[in-house]
């Protein structure tokens, strides 16, 4: 079994900067799976797995949704967080106008709670 929400990404997605390690478990490993683990995972461990597979937004091996999906469950944990909002609404506005109007809104009230 993976020991790290990180390392079970790197295993199912491969890791841009070093290579995909030998697992065991390859004949279990399904997007289901990791996204259950996901799901439950804490913020630490999901921003944890962001940072270190796509250190910067437009690189990584992440799948687009698989990023989305990880900043929203962020959100959720820490919904006063400026910082991470930013990040979030940075990461969707590199992928093309549909999410546009929610990273404006995030960076907007990241704004607000910076104002506070």
């Amino acid at each position: 079994m993976h020991s790290t929400l990180t390392e079970h990404a790197r295993c199912l997605y491969g890791d841009e900067y070093r290579p995909t390690p030998e697992c065991s478990q390859q004949n279990k490993h399904s997007d289901a799976y990791f996204v259950e683990e996901l799901t439950f995972a804490g913020a630490d461990a999901i921003l944890a797995m962001l940072h270190e597979l796509s250190p910067r937004l437009f690189d990584g091996y992440l799948p687009i949704w698989i990023r989305n999906l990880s900043y929203r469950l962020l959100l959720l944990q820490r919904p006063d967080d400026p910082a991470l909002m930013r990040e979030a609404a940075a990461s969707l506005l590199l992928h093309g106008p549909d999410w546009d109007d929610i990273a404006t809104d995030l960076q907007r009230r990241a704004d607000a709670l910076d104002a506070d």
